[in-house]
């Protein structure tokens, strides 16, 4: 991977050789880079690492994109084991390009333990990589109704589940009703945990819940993280989903994931980030 993208053409990511690296490098279209070790397929005992680099010279964002993407850009286009692995990688490199000083002594730490961790030979001491946690809820009705809301950075009708960071001291259940009381006015209970889906943007982890409301008329945006909230039915979502009156988080997403949970079937449009 380079400066954030990794190499892939279509749905297909680009592996590399050690040879290959090495032959790039020699070339100077790269720089020398840092290696990191993923980890070891279950079934073929194959090990795969990543190499972060970037480009030797100057290059536009045009140049930098032929071969090469983002995982936002092709993530629902890849298999599972790539869409992982580009994932750790990123997360990896995301962590390792922020953290070149150590925070103890302020001397520089170099790679440590496969890309791991990184050490600082000035204090000899090690640090390891930081993911910040995040929960994200699908809030419904007693009328299996669902609560979508509306950021202002976001395209005209694009519509999505709540979400926000958990702070020092509380549980997920807490961040749970306190970050959507405070987005969309509504108080809720019955949760119900759903899963969880690694989002190095740059270094979070999203923490899936559905809960539910009894005051759905009391919903409304806090008019600075959410400037407008919606309820859908089954039946209007599909609807506004197929005009394109509401465009739907990206399916690479873990609210996407939850929202077609709720609905039973896939859903349509909704593929651009912004």
């Amino acid at each position: 991977m380079a400066e954030g993208r990794i190499a892939a053409v279509g749905s297909e990511v680009t592996f590399l050789s050690a040879n290959d690296v090495a032959s790039k490098i020699s070339s100077k279209v790269f720089a020398e880079g840092s290696r990191y070790f993923l980890g070891v397929d279950i079934e073929s005992r194959e090990p795969f690492f990543a190499w972060d680099t970037q480009w030797a010279g100057e290059k536009s964002d045009e140049e930098k994109a032929v071969g090469f993407s983002t995982v936002r850009e092709i993530g629902s286009l890849l298999a599972d084991r790539e869409l992982e692995l580009g994932l750790h990688a990123l997360a990896l490199s995301n962590w390792h390009r922020a953290h070149p000083r150590c925070p103890k002594c302020g001397g520089a730490t170099r790679v440590d333990l496969g890309g791991a961790a990184r050490f600082c030979d000035a204090d000899q001491s090690q640090h390891h990589p930081r993911t910040d946690s995040a929960v994200i809820v699908l809030v419904k009705d007693r009328n299996d109704r669902i609560l979508l809301g509306h950021q202002p950075i976001w395209p005209e009708g694009r519509f999505s589940t709540f979400a926000g960071f958990l702070e020092p001291g509380e549980t997920f259940e807490q961040c749970v009703a306190r970050e959507v009381l405070e987005e969309s006015a509504v108080r809720v209970s019955e949760l119900k945990y759903l899963g969880s889906q690694p989002w190095p943007f740059p270094a979070s982890i999203m923490i899936a819940f559905e809960a539910v409301t009894d005051n759905p008329d009391d919903a409304r945006g806090d008019g600075e993280e959410i400037t407008d909230v919606r309820w859908f039915s089954r039946a209007e979502l599909k609807a506004a989903a197929a005009d394109g009156s509401l465009l739907l988080p990206p399916s690479i997403s873990v609210a996407r994931k939850m929202i077609e949970r709720w609905l039973g079937e896939s859903a349509q449009g909704g593929e651009t980030w912004r």
